[in-house]
């Protein structure tokens, strides 16, 4: 696929096939993410890869803000905790940038995964105490991020199709509201 075909063409995915990801795929996929610009080049994130499916379960079940919001992530043959060392890090003009460096290690995770027809869906909604102490997780690391990695269903579920007109994900500012030239002026 061409970079503008991913760029273009990526979505948050809620519905996958009972279909695993290869070893060699995931290897790919966490590569580019490793391979990721850092402050500094603290490279700061660590990633924890949850292939078993009574983990999976756990982390969609008792994760979550509200309830069981989480559900859908169960059913994605692997899902990818992506975490942090803020002590690894720098803080410039009162910017952690921990959650940057690890925001676009992810990204280029997503964008891989993509490539390869494989779809993921960003989490912010969910509990870091009880991420934690189900991976067992040190206090000092922050879980930044949550995604499930799988292989998109050709239709996509009620509750998929439901979240994501919530969410606005289709939904996108023109440019113009979000670019300036040479000084503010929007």
């Amino acid at each position: 696929m061409e970079f503008e075909d991913i760029i273009f063409s990526r979505r948050s995915v809620r519905s996958f096939l009972e279909r695993d990801i290869s070893s060699d795929i995931l290897e790919k996929i966490l590569e580019t993410g490793r391979l990721a610009p850092s402050a500094q080049n603290k490279q700061c994130w660590r990633f924890i890869v949850i292939r078993d499916e009574g983990m999976r379960k756990k982390i969609a079940f008792k994760s979550g803000f509200i309830s069981k919001i989480n559900f859908f992530i169960k059913n994605a043959p692997v899902i990818i905790v992506a975490c942090a060392n803020p002590s690894r890090s720098v803080n410039v003009n009162n910017q952690n940038y921990y959650l940057v460096d690890t925001a676009i290690a992810f990204q280029q995770m997503m964008l891989t995964a993509w490539n390869f027809g494989i779809g993921s869906c960003w989490l912010a909604a969910f509990n870091e105490k009880k991420v934690k102490e189900i991976l067992q997780i040190p206090d000092k690391i922050r879980v930044v991020a949550i995604s499930p990695f799988g292989y998109p269903k050709e239709k996509s579920s009620l509750y998929d199709k439901a979240v994501s007109t919530f969410a606005q994900s289709k939904k996108r500012q023109p440019l113009e509201k979000m670019v300036c030239y040479d000084k503010w002026n929007l």
